[in-house]
């Protein structure tokens, strides 16, 4: 049984993963993290006149940015954090509290999460209902503690680290999960299918900066009650850190896939050196283009294997992702961007052979902009890691520029949790990258597999090449492209030759810079397919 342990600081750490559900969060190798970062404990909101709306929490954000940021201090008692986690794991929410639950008039309900362990925070909790927004307590009594001796420690109002949702969405007579707020500003879903994999967040700030990364997270959120019959989930969060504050609006609709409509208007504390929108963290261990693989049963473990774009000039870019040996950020300029995500395209349970895990049905995340947001660039970390309970994945979209202090930033955007098939996206892609040694050293063949609709109505007598950049550090030797009779689809082979010492000097290969690649394939003057983007390191 192998179960994550991959704790996020700043705000709230908690176990990745645990038996049943569990939760995000964060890369805990190579990156830098803060010390544990907050306000003073969130009150609940005051109630304006007329019906509670999404304005009221953007005053509240433009508000709280102008104010000096404060530590939390005692939200949660001392006796519940620190190393405890089988404590931790035996007090569980007790299902006949849900919110919503009685009467049963609800598609949805509410469970609670026990603060203590990592999450050393609690998070405000409000109800809105018919227009009115009024603070929820949330009591020990709703949690059994099952062997712990220290129920009478806890406090009445203990309030909550954050909650899932659950609703009939696959079965209607059983309310199964499908989105989780735990942790700093993390979220996690699943659709009809899915097992939980990767995370998405509110915000990144500061991702693989020398200077450590900062954790914006929500304090404070709002839950509007669901009308009878009503299949949509609404509800608002309040985002803050030491260098930015916000306002989110959620509105998730489970199902086949799990879409989630996102409002954000972002207000700057000080300027910092980046922040992401849209972010989405994952963990790649090894895949198909890992060479040497570890010594493992399993072909594969991952929760992506690659990041697609969707460029405003209509070319889609896939980048396969990888486990580097050191820090691999990688940049994608994206002005208007239509799209990014991060993508588990192999769907084939041989591929991973993992009866727990199921890695095949771990779900994508796709970011698709309502709206342009300018200019901006997509950027990609890559963190080394040894064992697949790290997340050492994050993607999210940059904006070129930050407004003054107290000025809004807007980023408005649907986010799907699905699977992707052949009719999503390009209708050419890459579903295979394998990297193989040539006759000499610094040769490396490259064979990559390419299917969907445009290559599959090729006839096989068709004329097919790829287009094939290679950058500084190699050139292009030679390609071939055919019809890959067993399936259908297209494979091309190409091989590269590494520049020799007596061009780059006396430089080992293993010292030398990625070599950056590009292929798409095409016939006559047809493109066929997505752009194919790699960072091939010599070894």
């Amino acid at each position: 049984m192998r179960t994550r342990r991959t704790y996020a600081k700043a705000g709230q750490k908690a176990p990745r993963r645990s038996r049943g559900m569990v939760l995000s969060l964060l890369l805990a190798c190579a990156l830098v993290l803060l010390t544990a970062v907050g306000v003073s404990a969130p009150t609940p909101a005051a109630q304006a006149e007329g019906p509670f709306s999404f304005d009221a929490v953007v005053a509240k954000a433009k508000a709280l940015s102008k104010q000096p940021y404060v530590q939390p201090k005692g939200m949660v008692p001392d006796f519940l954090l620190g190393e405890i986690y089988d404590q931790w794991r035996d007090i569980r929410f007790k299902t006949e509290k849900s919110l919503w639950r009685k009467p049963k008039n609800s598609f949805f309900e509410v469970q609670f999460f026990h603060p203590g362990l990592y999450y050393d925070r609690t998070v405000a909790m409000n109800v809105v209902e018919n227009g009115k927004a009024k603070h929820y307590a949330v009591t020990k009594d709703m949690y059994d503690y099952g062997k712990n001796t220290f129920y009478d420690q806890v406090p009445n109002e203990i309030g909550t680290a954050g909650f899932r949702f659950h609703a009939p969405y696959k079965n209607k007579n059983y309310p199964d999960e499908f989105l989780v707020f735990l942790g700093a500003s993390y979220l996690r879903g699943v659709a009809a299918g899915h097992h939980y994999g990767l995370s998405a967040r509110g915000l990144a700030v500061d991702t693989a900066s020398p200077k450590g990364e900062e954790f914006p997270w929500f304090r404070e959120f709002w839950l509007f009650t669901p009308k009878t019959g009503e299949k949509d989930l609404t509800l608002y969060a309040l985002l803050d850190s030491p260098s930015v504050t916000g306002a989110y609006a959620y509105t998730a609709r489970p199902g086949a896939e799990l879409v989630i409509d996102v409002q954000s208007v972002v207000f700057m504390r000080k300027n910092v050196e980046k922040i992401g929108i849209g972010p989405m963290t994952s963990m790649f261990f090894f895949g198909e283009n890992t060479y040497p693989k570890p010594e493992d049963y399993r072909p594969e473990i991952h929760d992506s294997d690659g990041l697609l774009l969707r460029m405003v000039t209509g070319e889609w870019v896939w980048r396969p992702l990888q486990n580097p040996k050191g820090l691999q950020v990688n940049s994608f300029q994206a002005p208007n961007v239509r799209g990014f995500g991060l993508l588990q395209r192999d769907r084939d349970f041989n591929n991973y052979q993992d009866l727990e895990a199921r890695y095949e049905n771990r779900p994508s995340i796709w970011i698709e902009p309502k709206g342009d947001w300018g200019e901006g660039r997509v950027e990609l970390v890559q963190i080394p890691t040894n064992t697949e309970i790290n997340d050492n994945i994050v993607a999210y979209w940059i904006p070129e520029k930050q407004a003054a202090p107290g000025e809004p930033m807007r980023f408005d955007y649907q986010m799907r949790w699905y699977s992707p098939t052949p009719d999503d996206g390009p209708t050419g892609f890459c579903s295979a990258t394998r990297i193989t040694q040539g006759k000499t050293d610094l040769e490396k063949i490259f064979v990559l597999d390419f299917d969907g609709k445009a290559i599959r109505a090729l006839k096989p007598d068709a004329k097919v090449e790829g287009v094939i950049s290679v950058g500084a550090g190699a050139h292009l030797v030679e390609q071939q492209a055919y019809r890959n009779d067993v399936t259908g689809a297209w494979r091309l082979q190409f091989k590269i030759a590494l520049d020799s010492e007596s061009t780059l000097g006396k430089v080992l290969p293993d010292k030398r810079a990625p070599i950056e690649m590009r292929v798409f394939m095409r016939s006559g003057y047809d493109v066929l397919t997505e752009t194919w983007s790699y960072a091939y390191k010599p070894q």
